[in-house]
């Protein structure tokens, strides 16, 4: 049975941190940031976190990666 692929187009958008968890950027960056409050810019700017309910999810897609 071949072994299972890293999805490399969800490889170069996570990051793992150290206690497991994946690192993700937030959308809503790249223009029109006149719409939106100072606050929620530099908000914008953190890294996120996946969500619990989706980490099975890429997580099977990350299975590979170190």
């Amino acid at each position: 049975m071949p072994k299972q692929k890293t999805n490399r187009a969800a490889a170069k958008r996570f990051k793992k941190t150290a206690s497991g968890l994946l690192s993700r950027h937030h959308a809503y960056t790249r223009h029109r940031f006149h719409g939106k409050t100072v606050k929620q810019r530099r908000q914008l700017r953190k890294a996120g976190l996946v969500p619990r309910t989706e980490m099975k999810k890429y997580r099977k897609m990350l299975s590979q990666m170190k």
